[in-house]
């Protein structure tokens, strides 16, 4: 024996439900019955928590890639910096304005290549991955 129970649902999602009936040839009675029953069983708590676990999971590993990525991006800044501060020499006071000049030319095409990197969607971090692969994957066969 059935109960009867009347419920008021937001019309968005009552005229969603109407479509399910229609397409699937049930009883709205029919879909809200089974998604309670699925709502209220233990089963469907586990399988909610196994997905946002799953989830949970996924995001990890992506910030775990992002942090290797940012740690690889500022070592690889700082190897540069060190190397050179350590290899250029001050400048005298007479050739200041023309090197000034020279670097702002310079930025300026580093910033124009690095637009057209990002905008062909390259990235460094996955050349550099790529690079060491390959450099590991050299000295494992020259080492057979």
């Amino acid at each position: 024996m059935k109960g009867r129970l009347n419920c008021y649902f937001d019309a968005a999602l009552l005229k969603r439900l109407d479509e399910l009936a229609a397409r699937r040839g049930l009883s709205k009675s029919t879909i809200v019955e089974a998604a309670l029953a699925s709502f209220l069983s233990p089963d469907a708590v586990d399988q909610r928590e196994a997905a946002i676990t799953r989830r949970l999971d996924k995001m990890t590993r992506a910030i775990e890639r992002l942090e290797r990525d940012v740690s690889i991006g500022n070592e690889a800044q700082a190897l540069y910096i060190r190397a050179w501060l350590t290899a250029t020499p001050p400048l005298p006071e007479g050739a200041q304005a023309a090197a000034q000049a020279k670097a702002r030319e310079r930025y300026d095409s580093f910033v124009e290549a690095l637009g057209r990197r990002l905008a062909k969607g390259q990235r460094f971090s996955r050349e550099i991955a790529e690079d060491f692969k390959s450099s590991v994957e050299a000295t494992s066969h020259e080492s057979e």
